[in-house]
């Protein structure tokens, strides 16, 4: 388990040589995510502060963390959607900066907002989304075909996208991500506003992905969820790590991964409500 550091070390250049070797944290083949120094300010207002990170292949991996954490910040810049101040990302090996076209024929992403081409239908977009990736149009329509049938989405393929829902418009993106089968499949916060039996859908699909040996890392605030899916978790706060590693390990001796998460962020003692003494009794006084 990495705990938080003491200090905090100057950030450096992006895309500076990392520290350590290239493999994974037993030293055997390279790991699916390596992150070394990663640093984002906004202003003065530190948004990550030089995180080093090894997420292991094959794995289904929740970053979670508070609100205002840095974890939409940080799978942003690890997925080069947003450059980093300072620091390096390796996926499969490949930086994300030095070499953008490997990584990201590589991985799919579902960002937190998603805007998608909303003038076309569910099945017009997945099958502009696979030509754009490069795959041949007659497997793009058979892959689509399997996808929007897995998803629930089939009676829907002819709607265009502005009118469908959050679910729907979450599925659809999943749908799209999945579409050229990445090996690391990246989620920032997949099930925020879905409902249960979409939730219950995208679940579904991403179990037998990992199932397969390919790598999901998907962010989140919901604790009961993230043990109820995950089998290795990063604890954030603060723009830092404050833990990783096996879910069981990072839970240590706490009941939940809710009780060790709060003590893990400072939140462990906190009152509820000690100073709202006037909240309640059914009326204005």
């Amino acid at each position: 388990m990495a705990n938080e550091p003491e200090h905090i070390d100057q950030p450096t250049a992006v895309g500076a040589a990392p520290a350590g070797p290239a493999a994974g944290q037993d030293g055997a083949a390279p790991a699916a995510v390596r992150v070394r120094g990663l640093w984002k300010k906004y202003g003065e207002q530190i948004a990550v502060a030089g995180i080093d990170l090894t997420l292991p292949a094959g794995r289904f991996i929740g970053l979670v963390g508070p609100n205002g954490a840095g974890k939409t910040t940080t799978l942003s810049m690890v997925t080069g959607l947003l450059r980093p101040d300072a620091g390096q990302v390796e996926i499969g090996g490949h930086d994300v900066w030095q070499d953008p076209v490997a990584v990201k024929s590589r991985i799919g992403v579902l960002p937190e907002g998603l805007r998608l081409f909303e003038r076309l239908s569910g099945r017009e977009l997945l099958s502009y989304i696979g030509r754009l990736r490069g795959l041949p149009g007659a497997e793009v329509d058979k892959r689509a075909d399997q996808l929007l049938e897995v998803l629930d989405l089939s009676g829907a393929q002819n709607k265009l996208v502005v009118d469908y829902s959050t679910g729907m418009r979450k599925k659809i993106g999943l749908a799209a991500a999945l579409l050229h089968n990445p090996e690391i499949l990246f989620l920032d916060e997949p099930f925020e506003g879905v409902d249960p039996v979409s939730a219950q859908t995208i679940r579904g699909v991403l179990e037998r992905y990992t199932s397969s040996g390919a790598t999901v890392v998907f962010s989140s605030h919901v604790m009961e969820l993230v043990e109820s899916l995950c089998d290795w978790v990063a604890v954030m706060a603060g723009g830092r790590i404050r833990a990783d590693g096996p879910l069981a390990e990072v839970r240590g001796d706490a009941p939940t991964l809710q009780d060790a998460f709060l003590e893990l962020v400072g939140a462990g003692g906190r009152a509820a409500g000690h100073d709202l003494d006037w909240l309640g009794g059914g009326g204005a006084r």
